[in-house]
């Protein structure tokens, strides 16, 4: 007889169906995991053991094979216990097989029998839902699966129950969906002082999701400004909060099976490898840019950051997915996020003020500055310099509009984007719009044509950047609730194109 489970494997954030089948048959007694198990699956046969041990479950003088199918396809982390010592219980005919088959199931076993929490439980929900069976997975990791209501959820906290609910012993209630957290992070755009273009420029980017950097002396407030613009932006749908999250649950960063609607904000150091940035390392985990899909990336020190690294931010930033590739697969990720630069206009930071320069300026302005590649400076919609605020600013107090009415002006330009592209499933926002659209939707009037004719000659755009300035100016319409891209939105859009940059 051969007894079978479910469980699933992760190809990122899609989730595979695996049969964990288990056979004990006369000959040699021995335990063995088949079917291309890391490290981790290998070890589950000394947790089974012990598990079984504390519940006093012995395994026959036997041999017990176990395989994990597709055998091709390769099977990482612990969650695979709780399927493999349901199996091989079903092949002892402890539990019923027809129960079983009704089952998903995944979790660490801690050698005393208890159900460790793991990673993927909310992406492991909607498999299970899609394929008509129940969920069974640790306590801890029951809130988040429960987001998932079109699957029965069974988060015991110990082997034991899970036996005494499959032979209609003792059955787990369902388990009850994690909270929706409510962030407040007090952070308020009110707090920033002065910095007037600045602050317009980030209600620009959070209307259309248009990539910003900002360049300027140390202690400017490019941090401030940029820790401010989740707070600008709408809280995340439905839709987009379930993707986010299931990125979240793949990275072991979801917060108590809680969901959250507001964008997520991410700031890796400049230390950081091309694998943290990216995704990878090891099974190929999501990166900063996917932990930030439908939120911001915020990368402070820009120049600072390895050139490789930001060189492989392009691709992504066009797509709006990233590949992470191996010899055996390529596991994608979506990753469609708002990115934010903060940069200094040289090494020290000091190069606008003549007293402080260094002796090499501004040649140390030109040499700092284009670590950043000239293909990588042209996907910034928004490039601002930010100057020193002065103290007389700092000393007055705040008049400027709190992050609630900006976030309320941005929450109506992107309800006029949702109607808009109602018919066009994969563009959420303006920064998505192909260039076939933009003609349909941002075709500027004859004014406004002259006078991306010359800012092109005055500028050298690329074709990238002149579609850049459309979608800025359709999102600069957009705040002022106009259907129509005049010539006066296309002025305010390419003033943000300004060459502050190498390759601008």
């Amino acid at each position: 007889m051969i007894a079978i489970a479910y469980s699933v494997a992760f190809e990122g954030i899609e989730p595979r169906l695996v049969e964990v089948q288990c056979s004990i048959t006369a000959g040699m007694p021995g335990f063995a995991i088949v079917g291309l198990p890391d490290k981790a699956v290998s070890e589950a046969r000394e947790r089974v053991r012990a598990a079984f041990g504390a519940l006093a479950i012995a395994l026959p003088n036997k041999r017990v094979t176990v395989n994990l199918s597709p055998a091709d396809l390769p099977k990482e982390g612990s969650h695979f216990d709780l399927p493999i010592a349901l199996a091989v219980l079903a092949a002892l005919q402890i539990i019923p097989q027809e129960e079983l088959a009704r089952c998903l199931a995944l979790g660490e076993l801690a050698l005393d029998g208890r159900l460790v929490a793991v990673t993927g439980a909310l992406p492991a929900a909607l498999a299970a839902s899609e394929d008509d069976r129940s969920l069974i997975c640790p306590r801890a990791c029951g809130p988040e699966a429960a987001w998932i209501e079109a699957v029965t959820v069974l988060a015991p906290a110990h082997l034991r129950e899970v036996i005494d609910h499959l032979t209609d012993r003792r059955p787990i209630p369902p388990a009850a969906p994690g909270r929706v957290i409510a962030e407040e992070d007090g952070l308020c755009l009110s707090q920033v002082r002065g910095q007037e273009r600045a602050r317009r420029a980030l209600e620009i980017a959070a209307a259309g999701r248009h990539h910003l950097m900002m360049i300027g002396p140390p202690g400017a407030g490019k941090s401030m400004l940029a820790k401010r613009l989740p707070g600008l932006m709408p809280p995340l749908t439905a839709r987009e909060a379930l993707e986010t999250s299931m990125i979240q649950s793949l990275a072991g960063t979801l917060p108590e099976g809680g969901i959250s609607r507001r964008a997520p904000f991410q700031e890796p150091h400049h230390t950081a490898s091309q694998a943290a940035i990216i995704g990878g390392g090891r099974g190929a985990r999501p990166g900063q840019i996917s932990l930030a899909h439908n939120g911001v990336l915020f990368l402070d020190e820009m120049p600072e950051f390895p050139r490789h690294v930001l060189d492989t931010l392009r691709q992504p930033i066009e797509t709006g997915e990233v590949v992470v590739a191996r010899a055996n697969a390529h596991i994608r990720y979506p990753c469609r996020f708002l990115l934010v630069a903060a940069a200094n206009p040289c090494r020290c930071g000091q190069m606008a003020d003549a007293a402080r320069a260094c002796p090499r300026a501004p040649a140390c302005g030109a040499d700092y500055l284009s670590r950043i590649s000239g293909p990588m400076t042209d996907r910034f919609d928004l490039r601002i310099e930010v100057p020193p605020v002065a103290l007389d600013d700092l000393q007055r107090p705040s008049d400027g509009e709190t992050s609630a009415t900006v976030a309320a002006r941005v929450a109506e330009a992107r309800a006029l984007q949702d109607r808009r592209y109602r018919d066009h499933p994969s563009v959420r926002v303006n920064a998505d719009a192909p260039p076939d659209l933009l003609d349909l939707v941002a075709a500027p009037d004859a004014e406004g044509r002259a006078l991306i004719q010359r800012a092109a000659d005055r500028l050298g755009l690329t074709a990238r950047g002149y579609h850049r300035i459309l979608r800025t100016a359709r999102s600069i319409a957009d705040l002022d609730g106009s259907d129509r891209v005049h010539s006066a939105y296309l002025a305010e859009a390419i003033s943000y194109r300004l060459p502050s940059l190498p390759g601008g």
